[in-house]
């Protein structure tokens, strides 16, 4: 099957090395600069703040949105984290998954709009969210240590790539499913385009756009363990060593970290998006 040469390596690594560090290099580190800042930020925050106080938001995020069975099992997810002393691993891995939400959020919603108002643009963007969806996840790590580094900020990078096609996707379809019914009332009470979008469609595709988030948190905590091994901290770096030194108390103890961080989330956000 080898009817012709294609050196694929060898354009991929001349285009990175003669004309993307060297053209380029200054703004990735301004980039890199803004979402370090962001992280560590965060990360201090969540750090600063008490457990306690942190450990009753949650609890009553839980209750006030997805009952008092998530709200125990919060209450007992957090009690421990802190009695297997990973509580600062587990703030850490939470900042780089808010970060990373909130980047795939901020710039998703916006691309899942304009796919779901110009069929041209879906056409452009649905091949791109394929390929993201599909590339295999380690090779997100090779670039993103490239052009940022190691640490949290190519870790933020790798699972941004990974985690925002759902909110892109979700955003999509929940514009397309409103009523077409309901979108020719609105046109006929004279509403404008961006009317029709913030006070009709957007509303309506709340429950859907909740779900893509939901799938983002999930995502990216998927991605804990995996970014870990580029320097990002946290409960992957946790398992990670339990791994590298074939501790199988502490990979259990930093797994068991993240699913129950992941349940957590995920049940607040579903309920969240349940009462919208």
């Amino acid at each position: 099957m080898n009817y012709f040469d294609l050196p694929l390596e060898q354009w991929t690594n001349d285009f990175v090395n003669g004309w993307l560090l060297p053209v380029t290099s200054g703004l990735f580190d301004r980039i890199s600069d803004w979402i370090g800042a962001f992280i560590d930020g965060v990360t201090n925050l969540l750090i600063f703040i008490p457990p306690e106080i942190i450990a009753i938001v949650l609890i009553l995020l839980a209750w006030k949105t997805a009952g008092k069975g998530v709200a125990l099992f919060t209450l007992i997810g957090t009690i421990y984290l802190g009695s297997v002393d990973l509580w600062p691993e587990s703030m850490q891995t939470l900042a780089i998954v808010l970060v990373s939400t909130i980047i795939s959020v901020v710039l998703g919603v916006p691309i899942g709009i304009l796919s779901a108002m110009n069929s041209i643009v879906n056409k452009i963007v649905k091949p791109i969210l394929d390929f993201m969806q599909t590339l295999p996840i380690f090779v997100y790590l090779i670039p993103a240590i490239l052009l940022f580094g190691l640490g949290g900020v190519p870790a933020v990078i790798a699972t941004f790539v990974f985690a925002a096609p759902p909110a892109v996707r979700m955003t999509n379809l929940g514009i397309r499913q409103v009523p077409e019914e309901v979108v020719e009332a609105s046109r006929a009470f004279g509403s404008t385009s961006s009317q029709l979008l913030f006070k009709v469609q957007l509303p309506l595709a709340i429950p859907t756009i909740m779900a893509g988030v939901n799938q983002t948190i999930m995502l990216a905590l998927s991605m804990a363990v995996v970014a870990s091994m580029i320097g990002a901290p946290g409960l992957g770096d946790t398992v990670l060593t339990g791994i590298s030194t074939v501790n199988v108390g502490l990979g259990l103890t930093g797994g068991l970290g993240i699913v129950v961080i992941a349940i957590i989330l995920d049940r607040i956000t579903q309920g969240l998006g349940n009462k919208l």
